[in-house]
């Protein structure tokens, strides 16, 4: 490893705990695997929760950060999945997105947005309301955005979960060869 440690905090919830595969093959684990391969001294923070809402997410983050012993220089959001399954408005997901970057804001703590997709058995309504909250979150707060950091899910059946929703380790590796470099290029400057 060259350079300093860089502490990094995933935040978010099953897709980050990784509930269907061993601690070890998580995305964050295999993550931290790739950015060290890459020269990074990356250290990652798994604060994944599965089940968690935005809503959830939000009353939990300041204890979150507070618990680090080292300021992250990047925090990676996977949020919103479950309010969008369970059908919570858009409106309300976006406006706790929004809170939550506000905080990393004032903290000076750079943001990797994993974005979501709306389920395609939900409405073309949900869908229009739901799926631009991301990007327009990153515009809004110059935060990193990686679109539909899922879609490596798509490649078999083999990369998914029997509950059609979380990856397998296969699934994960294809997440992580197709975030790390944007992952990586968040980082701020040290």
């Amino acid at each position: 490893m060259t350079g300093p440690e860089r502490p990094v905090v995933f935040f978010g919830d099953c897709l980050l705990a990784g509930a269907v595969v061993e601690r070890g093959d998580n995305y964050p684990a295999k993550l931290e695997a790739a950015m060290r391969a890459q020269g990074i001294d990356a250290r990652i923070s798994n604060a994944g929760v599965s089940g968690e809402t935005t809503g959830q997410a939000l009353r939990r983050l300041l204890p979150t950060l507070d618990a680090q012993s080292t300021k992250p220089d990047v925090v990676i959001i996977s949020l919103g999945g479950n309010d969008m399954l369970q059908g919570l408005p858009p409106e309300e997901v976006r406006a706790n997105l929004s809170r939550i970057l506000d905080v990393l804001r004032e903290r000076r703590i750079g943001v990797v947005l994993l974005a979501m997709l709306a389920a395609p058995s939900l409405s073309p309504e949900y869908a229009r309301d739901f799926n631009p909250i991301y990007p327009g979150l990153a515009d809004e707060y110059q935060a990193a955005l990686v679109p539909f950091y899922l879609q490596p899910l798509s490649l078999g059946p083999d990369h998914v979960a029997s509950d059609r929703a979380r990856p397998t380790t296969l699934g994960v590796d294809g997440i992580v060869a197709a975030t790390v470099d944007d992952v990586a290029d968040a980082l701020p400057d040290r």
